[in-house]
């Protein structure tokens, strides 16, 4: 292991001084690491009741520490020379300073990260600090409307195995400090007035727009897993056939632009009411959010992944519901398939700007050759060639939502799976009960047709 940094703490065990260690890099404006489990020369010894500390370290970092870190910080277990250690990540905080709830908001309350040390933070930097503090943020906003509902909200937390008790409004700070709901809930609840447009343009330009979709009006979790089914589609698969094999490519890297529809959503500064737009051209996909860089960051911290959530709460709500991985993970993720180059950055916006791997022409059949497969029929919709390129043999709703990385349930039903039945591509295998459980789906004689004209169907099937 490499020696202790400004960014890196390590901890032989769970001791008492885990949250002055945490309010250091909360304070601290590129974060930072502890490790439990690794002593201060660098040797792996491990941690001996995993469950049991990293239950005490999220209690702790949750009841101990002022203003509330929920959503700063990931506590996860790490397998290191053989030996498991509990990793503790921590973004740097908007609401600076930071400090210790049972000690105050004074030098021995407040710290920062000095070297490879937590030092008491000068009381004229607390001051100043604290003058600074955010305040106009979406938690702090009352939101326009108090009777508001979370169904939505709620099924999506029951998807992923959790469920939200009584006091949810409270635990994922949803309130306000006069107990009325702020505006994170009022972008979380079942309905608002909050619009994610998804245009798409015939064309380089603006000049012609083809198509324009809402997604919306809705709890914000419904409406990005809208966008990232409607970005999927669009997110066509290139399939070239020579003598010699089978090629596919997509538009886009799906991992990538994933993680940059998600960053927008997360990310984007919805004080003024201007959500994140998507946008399609021939030749690129634009992803433009609201805000710019969060206050005191550069681009290189950008780049390197230091974490400053502009939004904390929802991006606990979207960690809960494994929409997004590890704090800072998202943009070192895209830079994988594409440059720096591709993000631009005003004092207003962050827009990024994906090049397609082919030029894209909606409006123009391609001219077929031998070796090229056409991507598009006049008979059936992308959506319903993406379902038949998947249906491989006789399979219930929820496989082939899973092989097509659709979430949403509605969406598959109306635009991949009616219109499949409806046109005779797909049947179902129990016809005279059309809602058993049992229910599955297969191709059609002409479905089968379809798919081998299409060049979906490989040797062997």
């Amino acid at each position: 292991m490499v020696s202790e940094t400004n960014r890196i703490e390590y901890k032989q065990q769970l001791t008492d001084d885990l949250e002055k260690e945490a309010v250091a890099f909360l304070n601290y404006r590129e974060g930072g690491v502890i490790y439990v489990g690794i002593d201060k020369g660098g040797r792996t010894v491990g941690v001996g009741d995993i469950d049991g500390d990293m239950l005490k370290i999220k209690d702790r970092l949750k009841n101990n520490i002022l203003p509330s870190c929920m959503g700063l910080f990931d506590v996860v277990v790490e397998n290191i020379n053989g030996r498991e250690v509990i990793k503790i990540t921590f973004a740097s905080g908007v609401e600076k300073p930071y400090y210790i709830r049972k000690l105050g908001l004074s030098e021995r309350g407040t710290f920062i990260r000095v070297g490879t040390a937590a030092e008491p933070m000068p009381v004229r930097m607390i001051e100043s600090l604290f003058a600074k503090r955010t305040r106009n943020s979406v938690s702090k906003i009352k939101s326009p409307v108090q009777r508001l509902t979370f169904e939505q909200l709620k099924i999506y937390y029951e998807g992923s195995g959790r469920i939200l008790g009584d006091h949810f409004a409270s635990n994922l700070e949803l309130l306000t400090g006069n107990s009325e709901y702020n505006y994170v809930a009022y972008l979380l609840a079942d309905l608002n007035s909050v619009s994610v447009k998804v245009a798409k343009y015939a064309g380089d330009d603006r000049v012609d727009l083809i198509e324009s979709n809402e997604y919306g009006y809705c709890s914000l979790v419904k409406a990005t897993k809208q966008v990232l089914d409607k970005v999927n589609v669009e997110n066509r698969t290139l399939t070239k056939i020579t003598s010699k094999e089978r090629e596919e490519k997509r538009l886009w890297n799906p991992v990538a632009l994933r993680e940059a529809i998600i960053n927008a959503m997360v990310h984007n500064d919805y004080t003024l009411e201007i959500p994140p737009k998507f946008e399609f051209f021939d030749d690129r996909i634009e992803i433009t959010s609201f805000g710019g860089l969060p206050v005191g960051m550069t681009e290189r911290e950008f780049f390197e992944g230091y974490s400053v959530p502009r939004n904390k709460e929802l991006m606990r709500v979207f960690r809960d519901l494994d929409l997004v991985e590890h704090l800072g993970s998202g943009v070192p993720r895209i830079l994988k398939s594409y440059s720096k180059e591709c993000f631009l950055f005003t004092e207003n916006f962050l827009r990024m700007v994906f090049p397609a791997s082919e030029k894209v022409t909606p409006q123009v059949t391609p001219q077929v050759t031998p070796q090229v497969t056409p991507q598009v029929t006049p008979q059936v919709t992308p959506q319903v060639q993406e379902l038949i390129k998947v249906l491989n043999q006789e399979m219930n709703r929820q496989e082939i939502q899973k092989e097509l990385h659709l979430s949403d349930r509605e969406n598959f039903r109306s635009n991949y799976l009616k219109p499949a039945l409806e046109s005779g591509i797909i049947e179902m295998t129990i016809p005279k009960k059309p809602n058993s459980r049992m229910q599955k789906y297969r191709l059609t004689a002409s479905g089968i047709r379809l798919k081998d004209s299409l060049g979906y169907i490989k040797e062997g099937e």
